[in-house]
């Protein structure tokens, strides 16, 4: 699969990159890509959810009246969950909701996701670029120059690069990371998948073992 090279202006530059075929033209597999999508949110979590049960909220224990006579069905405690201030049933305790898949499932759902980025037309390859200092306003003149100003996006560098990192942090709508960052959720979340040259190598390093 071959992909013109755009430069940080949005042109063409005349070369052209061939995608690995067997992670950018695979045949998409929608289940693997759902259970790796909801691993990631399960793992984002936290899980402090409590609600008091009998045995914790404040109350008295004596018995709140006699056993028989009163008409009314028998009463223990004033912390019967019946009663108002009463503790919950069954309420949620402290958990955590993270749960194991196995290595080759979430590499086949990252190449599913990169695959349907391609199949799609929403997978841009841009020659590598740095910023001598963190600037916003150049980040955003890339964004205009390639089309993806109003756009969900995600850059995916090589290599850290914290100026351009820093550049892109205050637009909400603009995510970048690395290669080895490269998760199945981003890609999805994006409209656009932007790949930097020196971030191609590495993604199908990662993806082809």
């Amino acid at each position: 699969m071959e992909v013109k090279v755009l430069d940080i202006n949005g042109k063409e530059t005349g070369r052209t990159v061939t995608l690995s075929d067997s992670v950018f033209a695979i045949e998409p597999n929608k289940h693997a890509v759902y259970l790796d999508v909801k691993q990631y949110l399960a793992n984002q979590r936290q899980g402090t959810h409590k609600a008091k049960e009998r045995a914790e909220v404040t109350g008295s224990t004596r018995k709140i009246k006699k056993q028989k006579g009163t008409g009314t069905a028998r009463a223990g405690s004033i912390k019967n969950p019946l009663f108002k201030g009463g503790g919950r049933v069954f309420g949620p305790r402290p958990r955590s909701y993270s749960f194991k898949l196995n290595k080759n499932l979430k590499r086949l759902a990252r190449k599913s996701a990169l695959a349907l980025k391609a199949k799609e037309s929403n997978l841009i390859v841009v020659e590598n670029f740095e910023f001598e200092a963190p600037n916003t306003k150049n980040f955003i003149n890339v964004l205009k120059a390639l089309g993806l100003e109003n756009k969900k996006s995600l850059f995916v560098l090589g290599d850290t690069n914290k100026n351009v990192y820093l550049s892109s942090r205050n637009l909400k709508a603009s995510n970048v990371v690395t290669a080895s960052e490269l998760n199945t959720y981003n890609v999805l979340h994006s409209n656009s998948l932007v790949l930097l040259e020196g971030s191609l190598e590495g993604i199908e390093e990662n993806l082809s073992k």
